[in-house]
């Protein structure tokens, strides 16, 4: 099992978002722990590390570290918007 760290950002981010779709996010964060490359993730390409998982219209953006069986999330956006903040 994978321990799940969020940047001080994500907290801001989850506030903007509707409680119903937060709910389903934060499900998603549990899987992650326990499977960090679960099916529907993918590695961007465009950034080394750092993977992509998509929940409705939302993204999360995190980095994952093997050793130390940690996983980081960095960024909870809409679809819209995650890409420009990387």
């Amino acid at each position: 099992m994978y321990r799940v760290i969020y940047e001080k950002r994500v907290c801001k981010d989850l506030d903007n978002i509707p409680d119903p779709d937060v709910i389903r996010i934060l499900k998603v964060f549990d899987e992650l722990s326990l499977n960090p490359v679960f099916p529907g993730t993918k590695k961007l390409s465009s950034r080394s590390g750092l993977y992509r998982a998509r929940q409705g219209d939302y993204r999360i953006v995190y980095a994952i570290n093997h050793k130390d069986r940690e996983i980081r999330i960095i960024l909870v956006r809409h679809r819209k918007d995650i890409y420009r903040n990387i």
